[in-house]
C-alpha cells in the first residue's frame, strides 16, 4: 500500500443507531487504530442525537450514538476512506439507503486541512460545519481546531445549537464524557502496534 511521507493528522467521526450502538463505537476504535498506517490519538465521549434523513429529524428512527476520534495517517486520503469502509463493512454496514439506519457510520472528516473534491472524497466533509453531531464530539476532545474554510469548530458548534434549537434537531446528550479509548504512553507515529491500554476500548 502506497505510504505517505508524513503522518498527518486527520479526523474521523463515528456514529452508530443499530443493534448495541456503544459496542460498535468501542470496536470501531479499536478497528481504526489496528489498520496499517493509522494510529488513534484521541477520542471523544459519546453522546446521543436525533436520526436525520434529508427531510429532517426521523423521530421514528433510533438515535444515534456519535463520537470522534483524532488520528494520525501515513496513508493518502483515498486509501484511509478506503480502509474506513472495511472497518464499516466488518460491523454490518451495507451500503443501501442514503441517510437510512447503519450499524456504524465512519466519515472522515478533516485530513491535515487538505481540500479536495472527487467522485469519492471531498475535504473537508461538505456538511461537518453544520452537523453539531460531529461539532460537539470534536471541539470536546480538540477545542481549538478549526475546519478549513469554515472557522473554528467552537463557533461552528455553537452556530449550530443555535440553529437546532427548540426543533426536533435540537436534543444532543452528553452519555459519557470519558474518552472511547486510551493509548499507550508510548504509542506514537511510527511506533508498532502495541497492547491495548488496560483501559482501552472496552474500559
Amino acid at each position: 500500500m502506497t505510504r505517505m511521507r508524513a503522518w498527518l493528522p486527520a479526523v474521523i467521526a463515528l456514529g452508530s443507531n443499530q443493534g448495541d450502538r456503544e459496542s460498535t463505537l468501542r470496536g470501531a476504535v479499536t478497528a481504526i487504530n489496528a489498520i496499517d498506517g493509522v494510529r488513534v490519538r484521541r477520542a471523544s465521549g459519546i453522546i446521543e442525537t436525533p436520526a436525520l434523513t434529508l427531510d429532517g429529524v426521523d423521530e421514528t428512527a433510533p438515535a444515534y450514538l456519535n463520537a470522534v476520534v483524532l488520528v494520525d495517517s501515513a496513508l493518502t486520503p483515498e486509501e484511509l476512506l478506503a480502509e474506513l469502509h472495511a472497518v464499516e463493512a466488518e460491523f454490518g454496514r451495507v451500503r443501501t439507503t442514503r441517510w437510512g439506519d447503519r450499524t456504524l457510520d465512519l466519515d472522515l472528516i478533516d485530513f491535515a486541512g487538505l481540500e479536495r473534491a472527487t467522485d469519492t472524497l471531498t475535504l473537508p466533509h461538505p456538511r461537518a460545519h453544520e452537523r453539531a453531531f460531529v461539532l460537539h464530539p470534536w471541539a470536546s476532545v480538540q477545542p481549538d481546531a478549526s475546519l478549513t474554510g469554515r472557522g473554528r469548530v467552537a463557533d461552528l458548534l455553537g452556530a449550530a445549537l443555535a440553529s437546532a434549537r427548540g426543533t426536533a434537531a435540537d436534543p444532543v446528550t452528553e452519555l459519557d464524557a470519558e474518552p472511547l479509548w486510551r493509548p499507550e504512553p508510548s504509542r506514537g507515529p511510527g511506533s508498532s502496534h502495541g497492547a491495548e491500554s488496560p483501559r482501552g476500548v472496552a474500559r
